[in-house]
């Protein structure tokens, strides 16, 4: 099964910072949905922009998506 990564950007001088907390708020709706998901992170791309990622089977894609309402996604290749 294909797996995606739903991506939120965060530009700015405290990207990272927003990014390490924008992580948090996805662990928390991981466990408050009881899902099973183990992959997010962070990545910093820039001084002045930073991602904070979900991957996710394509099956459980559309109901995430629309719950959290990421800025773009992407196929995940390891």
């Amino acid at each position: 099964m294909r797996k995606l990564k739903l991506i939120w950007d965060f530009r700015g001088p405290d990207s990272s910072k927003i990014a390490k907390h924008h992580e948090i708020h996805l662990k928390e709706y991981i466990t408050l949905e009881k899902l099973n998901i183990s992959l997010t992170g962070i990545e910093k791309l820039s001084d002045l922009h930073a991602i904070a990622f979900l991957v996710v089977d394509e099956n459980q894609m559309k109901p995430i998506r629309d719950a959290l309402k990421p800025h773009r996604g992407q196929v995940y290749t390891e």
